[in-house]
């Protein structure tokens, strides 16, 4: 049977400059839109043409170039992968043209929140401790000693602790030791046995792995204390002397985490991650700008966002270079780029490998739709400093680190880099979260948030039903400031966290 016509469905157009309206409501064929009529049905989030497009001619959303007419298209006509293709085209980065002194508000007029400060003066979110590997052969062991703490009950007498977290991963051997691979291993291990939302950290190794413990703590000047401890299973004597010597060496640590106590610390304390995934055609439209509104804000207050996954700025990075603060910023960016569109073509790939197949049935037909929906979360402040993968971020401010785009890995590198909260934002529904740093879920729709609930922190969808980017910008604030505060979001609730510390591998595994 034909699907009928449908009367007055919502479609959004998102700049006068486009050429199409992306559908809220499934548009049915025969439907008139804005005196368009329908041609073929267009799914929920997807596009429609509302002018003709010639062969060749540019495909406008956001008033960007989101692909190419792969033939005539008429006006009503489905826009998405069989009439759209992508293919390279000039841009002009316009460097730091509309960077911009930022309004700060003065210490006394900050938004605060309760959290655990450090000896180095940074504020955590939560207080872990966290067993670290140096490599894949002891990850393991590493699981065990965290288990076995959870059930041994000890941490009851010790409330101020979130918990012992195993943090293992794939790799740490059969790697160039000088090689960019070890140095970016190196470097996010540092960034988490550092970040603010540590108490205190055990690191477990094998003995003969090509990553080795005391050349890294050489490297960062580690020393054993009550708040670090290291340990090879090769050298304490097997796998369950190993066990139970981790065990003992975080009992040994339990009474120094537990004297870090929340005070009040003015938000400028915050390093913000900004995550998407599993994206539809709404997120640039609902969930990204309004994740974008409260950086702004927590901008203004005095701290930090951290944009990240180059693959995902790809095609929009000319509307980031505009906002650098220097023509030096704005080149490392694109350097970047630069490095991208050289790996993917090394390894057979191309950029617009992304969307992934989830990202296109919601919607998204090319990497550049997807790239200026997701530049959306950085808000509209300067951009800082441009930081590589895992480096420590030391610019208050909106920053940006390259990163893969896959969510893991990405966040990986962030939470390295100090991030002490995050915001993720989801149109088909991504289940994550991020230990150390909890990991607060935006829904860019009304029915995948009730589909998910028990997954989602925060509705977006209602920005489509008169809810303003702005209001909902204050609201995700808030949330940030409470689950920053010990609230614990939706992915803490169900004990996600433990699984995606995913270091980026890069170089041969030999």
């Amino acid at each position: 049977m034909l699907d009928k016509p449908n009367l007055n469905p919502r479609v959004v157009r998102l700049h006068a400059a486009d050429n199409l309206v992306v559908a809220v409501d499934p548009i049915n064929p025969g439907s008139v839109v804005g005196g368009v009529t329908a041609l073929a049905r267009v799914p929920r989030g997807h596009k429609m043409a509302t002018a003709p497009i010639a062969e060749g001619e540019p495909i406008l959303k956001f008033g960007q170039i989101i692909g190419f007419a792969a033939k005539a298209i008429p006006p009503g006509d489905w826009l998405h992968e069989h009439n759209v293709v992508m293919h390279d085209f000039a841009r002009d980065y316009h460097f730091a043209e509309d960077s911009k002194p930022e309004e700060i508000l003065p210490l006394e007029a900050r938004a605060t929140f309760e959290g655990f400060r450090r000896q180095n003066g940074k504020v955590g979110t939560r207080n872990y401790l966290a067993v670290l590997t140096s490599v894949n052969c002891s990850a393991t062991v590493a699981r065990i000693i965290a288990r076995e703490i959870e059930r041994s009950g000890m941490l009851d007498d010790y409330p101020n602790i979130d918990g012992v977290i195993p943090l293992v991963h794939g790799t740490g051997c059969a790697m160039d030791n000088k090689g960019e691979g070890y140095e970016i291993l190196k470097r996010t291990q540092w960034g988490y046995a550092a970040n603010p939302n540590m108490a205190g950290v055990l690191m477990v190794g094998l003995g003969c792995e090509v990553f080795q413990i005391g050349r890294w703590k050489e490297a960062y000047n580690i020393a054993e204390s009550d708040t670090f401890r290291s340990m090879t299973i090769q050298d304490t004597g097997g796998t369950k002397k190993t066990v139970e010597a981790g065990i003992a060496a975080i009992r040994d640590m339990l009474p120094a985490a537990n004297r870090f106590t929340r005070e009040t610390v003015p938000a400028s304390e915050l390093m913000l991650a900004l995550q998407c995934g599993g994206s539809d055609g709404y997120s640039g439209i609902t969930a990204n700008p309004a994740l974008g509104a409260a950086v702004d804000l927590l901008v203004k207050h005095g701290g930090t966002a951290v944009l990240s996954e180059t693959p995902e700025i790809y095609g929009a990075e000319h509307l980031l270079t505009r906002r650098a603060a220097t023509r030096e910023v704005g080149e490392k960016l694109v350097g970047m780029i630069k490095w991208w569109e050289d790996y993917t073509a090394r390894n057979h790939g191309e950029m617009n490998n992304n969307p992934s197949p989830g990202n296109k049935a919601g919607g998204l037909t090319t990497i550049l739709e997807k790239s200026l929906g997701a530049a959306a979360k950085g808000g509209t402040t300067t951009m800082t400093g441009v930081y590589h993968y895992a480096e420590p971020v030391t610019e208050k401010g909106f920053v940006f680190m390259d990163t893969p785009g896959y969510d893991p890995v990405a966040a990986t590198g962030q939470v390295a880099g100090g991030s002490n909260v995050l915001c993720f934002t989801t149109g088909r529904g991504s289940a994550y979260g991020c230990k150390p740093t909890p990991s607060i879920k935006l829904a860019t729709n009304s029915e995948m948030y009730r589909r998910m609930i028990d997954d989602m922190d925060i509705n977006c969808g209602d920005i489509l039903e008169g809810v303003s980017i702005e209001e909902k910008g204050r609201e995700i604030f808030d949330v940030i400031l409470r689950v920053a505060s010990g609230e614990r979001s939706k992915s803490e609730e169900l004990g996600y966290g433990d699984a995606e510390f995913v270091p980026w591998q890069v170089g041969a595994t030999m």
